[in-house]
Formats: C-alpha cells, sequence, structure tokens
C-alpha cells in the first residue's frame, strides 16, 4: 500500500489558514522550462505568485497540480503547476508558512518527518524574530 504525499494537505492547509487569518498567500516556484510561466518574472530561479482571492480566479489545489487564472501584465493566464514544482507557500505579511525540500518524490514520503521538523523551527525562528521586531505603542500622557 503506497502512501499520499503530505504535501497538497499542508499546502491546502496553509492556504487556508491564510485566508483564515486574513494574510495574502504567495506559492513559491521552481522554474522549469517545461513549466508554462511568465519567464518575465522569474528569478534566481523561481517565481512567486500572490494566489489570494483577489489575485488568481478558479483556484484549484489538488493532490497532482495548482491551477488557477491570472492576469500578467494585463493579459490572462491558465496556469498548471505541478506540485513537484512548487518550493513552498507563506503568508507575505508575516512571512510563515512552509518550505519544502527539492527531494525526489520517491524520498518525499521518507524525509516528510524530516521537512516537518524543519519546518518547526523555521516558523519558530520567524515568529521569534516577528515577536522581537515589535516595539510597545504605550506613551505617557500627563
Amino acid at each position: 500500500m503506497s502512501t499520499n504525499s503530505t504535501k497538497p494537505y499542508l499546502i491546502r492547509s496553509i492556504y487556508d489558514w491564510c485566508i483564515d487569518s486574513g494574510f495574502t498567500p504567495y506559492v513559491s516556484v521552481k522554474a522549469d522550462p517545461d513549466l508554462d510561466i511568465p519567464i518575465e518574472y522569474v528569478k534566481n530561479g523561481e517565481i512567486v505568485f500572490n494566489i489570494s482571492e483577489k489575485a488568481v480566479h478558479g483556484l484549484i489545489i489538488n493532490n497532482d497540480l495548482i491551477s488557477f487564472t491570472a492576469r500578467f501584465n494585463g493579459v490572462s493566464r491558465q496556469l498548471e503547476i505541478p506540485l513537484a514544482a512548487v518550493n513552498g507557500i507563506f503568508a507575505k505579511e508575516v512571512n510563515q508558512g512552509i518550505a519544502f525540500s527539492s527531494e525526489n518524490k520517491e524520498g518525499e514520503n521518507q524525509g516528510a518527518a524530516d521537512n516537518e521538523q524543519q519546518n518547526s523551527t523555521i516558523q519558530n525562528s520567524l515568529t521569534y524574530q516577528t515577536k522581537k521586531t515589535r516595539k510597545p505603542n504605550l506613551r505617557i500622557i500627563k
């Protein structure tokens, strides 16, 4: 019996958390020549998409791909991104989310526990940085 990858479930859960919290979900995708993506927005071998309800239409996140329609320079494009190309998903406002390793598919299920532990460490460090940079908003009024 083969087990399903946790990746699509984690992507959907982080997406739902972003929407419920009022954050903007962004997905980072490894730019691959086989993908039909707007090449002019690729930087350092990856492209980042805003997949909020206001930015895309017809968003579908299933177990194989992320599909949506978005506008780039005024031109509407239908994108289908295989989950293997997804590097991570995060909330723009708080820079929290989950990053996936670039292992092959066979190693994905085996390394899931390691990925979750690594992502938990990343999230804890991001939370710590967010708390550290906040300053009190109290003022003394006479």
